[in-house]
């Protein structure tokens, strides 16, 4: 019972700091997105493409969150685009109050979209909020089709999943459609993107639900 109420505990005065991440994210006007998947699931290639397809179109930061190194957050500078990494030194994931720490190193009055890269992990960072209007999901089909009801809680917080690696589709043992209706029960109607970073392939969807996101939390924001 001492350990479920020591969670209750660190959850409770995470989400405090992530209220607070949250209204200031609000006052901005900017839209976040907590990113979250498996390691290699392809979280940076998605976030790679997204810059080349959005850089001139919103302005956009990322914080990097990983165990040591800053290898992801190396691609994403490339990009020019306002990068911080956040080293959870072991950590399996980012909370409200690391996110909070870094906030004053970016312009806020100068960013749309501020996408939070989380460390790769479908367990602790869907119970950890840092702030973020919604969260995402990227599912590699080479994790294999049985993670959706594996890991629950990760699907049904996420309001887009994002299918990767389509392309190499016939050379794995993945049941697309049984996936897709296994993620659909724990979340209906969450927005489902088939993807390819290598082949292009719905990018541009991804970058479309982004961009209509964006502007949703502009009109907000200026009620």
């Amino acid at each position: 019972m001492a350990e479920i109420k020591v969670m209750k505990d660190i959850l409770g005065e995470n989400d405090a700091v992530a209220a607070e991440n949250q209204k200031l994210f609000t006052e901005k006007g900017i839209y976040v997105l907590n990113l979250m998947g498996s390691p290699g699931s392809g979280k940076t290639s998605i976030l790679e493409k997204t810059m080349e397809k959005l850089k001139d179109k919103l302005r956009m930061a990322v914080v990097e969150g990983d165990l040591f190194t800053s290898k992801d957050a190396d691609r994403i500078e490339k990009h020019h685009v306002p990068v911080i990494q956040i080293n959870t030194v072991g950590g399996c994931h980012l909370d409200a109050k690391m996110v909070q720490n870094v906030l004053p190193r970016l312009d806020l009055d100068n960013l749309d979209l501020l996408i939070v890269e989380n460390v790769g992990n479908l367990v602790c960072p869907a119970e950890f909020a840092v702030g973020e209007d919604e969260k995402g999901v990227i599912l590699s089909i080479t994790e294999g089709d049985d993670k959706p009801m594996k890991y629950p809680l990760m699907f049904k917080e996420a309001s887009v999943v994002v299918l990767n690696k389509v392309d190499i589709l016939p050379y794995c043992n993945f049941d697309l459609k049984g996936a897709e209706e296994d993620i659909d029960t724990l979340n209906p109607g969450v927005k489902i993107i088939e993807a390819s970073c290598t082949k292009d392939t719905g990018v541009d969807a991804w970058c479309e639900w982004l961009q209509d996101r964006v502007a949703a939390k502009k009109q907000l924001a200026a009620k």
